[in-house]
C-alpha cells in the first residue's frame, strides 16, 4: 500500500515539459520513417532495349529444296503491263495510219478508229471479232468484182504471220502477185509493198507530184526513206 500522500499527488510537467515531450515524439517518428526508407531496397534501373535493325529485302531467293551452297536464283522482274495497243490500219479506210486502242480491242475497233471502211472495201475477208495485239496491222482491201483486174484482199498481219481473207487471191498482202505501178498507185496500193508503210507511201506520191512520172525504177532511191537495201527488195514488185 502506498501512502495516501503519494496517491493524491499529480505530476504536472508544465508547458515546457509538454513541448519537449512533443518534440521528442516528432523526432522519434521522423527517425522511424528514415530508417524504414533506408532499409527499403533501391529500385534497379532498367537497361535500354537493344535496337533491332531490319535487313533490306534480298533480291535473290533460293528454292526451299535447294542444296546447301547452291547459288540463289535471281527474282524475275514483273512484266510491264500494256496500257494501250498501237495498230496500223491501211487500205480502204478514211483515215489510214496508226491508231491507239485499249487492250482487248478487236479488228472492228481498229477499222472504226481509222474512220471506217470506204466504199468498195472488203470487210468479209476480215475476221472483225479477232483480238488484236500491239504492233498488228490491218489491211482493208478491195472487194472482188466481175472483172479480171487483180485486187488485194483484206488481211490482218500479226507478228510476222498473215491471216488473209478469201478475196486476197495469189500472193500475200505484203508481196503482191501483180507489180504495183509507181505512176498510178494510190497510197493504199503502195502501202501493201514490203517495207513500205504510210509514211514512205506518202513520200513516193510526194516525189511523183514534184518530179512528174517515174521513168526508171532506180529513181526510188531519191525518195526519202528508201535506201539501197529497200530498193533491191522492191525492184521486182513495182513497175513504171
Amino acid at each position: 500500500m502506498m501512502p495516501a500522500r503519494f496517491t493524491r499527488t499529480r505530476i504536472d510537467p508544465g508547458r515546457r515539459g509538454v513541448l519537449t515531450m512533443a518534440g521528442v515524439g516528432v523526432m522519434a517518428a521522423m527517425l522511424a520513417v528514415g530508417v524504414a526508407l533506408w532499409q527499403r531496397p533501391a529500385a534497379q534501373p532498367v537497361p535500354p532495349l537493344p535496337m533491332v535493325r531490319t535487313a533490306a529485302a534480298e533480291t535473290t531467293t533460293a528454292p526451299r529444296d535447294a542444296e546447301p551452297g547452291a547459288t540463289p536464283l535471281p527474282q524475275t522482274a514483273a512484266a510491264p503491263t500494256t496500257t494501250e495497243l498501237v495498230v496500223s490500219v491501211v487500205g480502204l479506210v478514211h483515215q489510214a495510219g496508226l491508231v491507239r486502242l485499249p487492250p482487248g480491242a478487236r479488228v472492228a475497233d481498229a477499222v472504226a478508229a481509222a474512220g471506217g471502211a470506204r466504199a468498195g472495201a472488203d470487210l468479209t475477208g476480215l475476221n472483225l471479232a479477232q483480238r488484236l495485239s500491239d504492233g498488228d496491222q490491218v489491211l482493208v482491201g478491195a472487194a472482188p468484182s466481175g472483172d479480171t483486174t487483180p485486187r488485194l484482199g483484206s488481211t490482218t498481219i500479226s507478228g510476222g504471220t498473215t491471216s488473209t481473207g478469201a478475196a486476197a487471191g495469189p500472193g500475200s498482202a505484203r508481196n503482191p502477185a501483180t507489180p504495183v505501178n509507181l505512176n498510178t498507185a494510190t497510197e493504199p496500193d503502195l502501202d501493201t509493198l514490203p517495207g513500205v508503210g504510210p509514211v514512205t507511201a506518202r513520200a513516193i506520191i510526194s516525189w511523183r507530184e514534184t518530179n512528174g512520172r517515174f521513168t526508171d525504177i532506180e529513181q526510188l532511191a531519191e525518195v526519202n526513206g528508201i535506201g539501197p537495201a529497200r530498193l533491191e527488195r522492191l525492184r521486182d514488185l513495182v513497175t513504171i
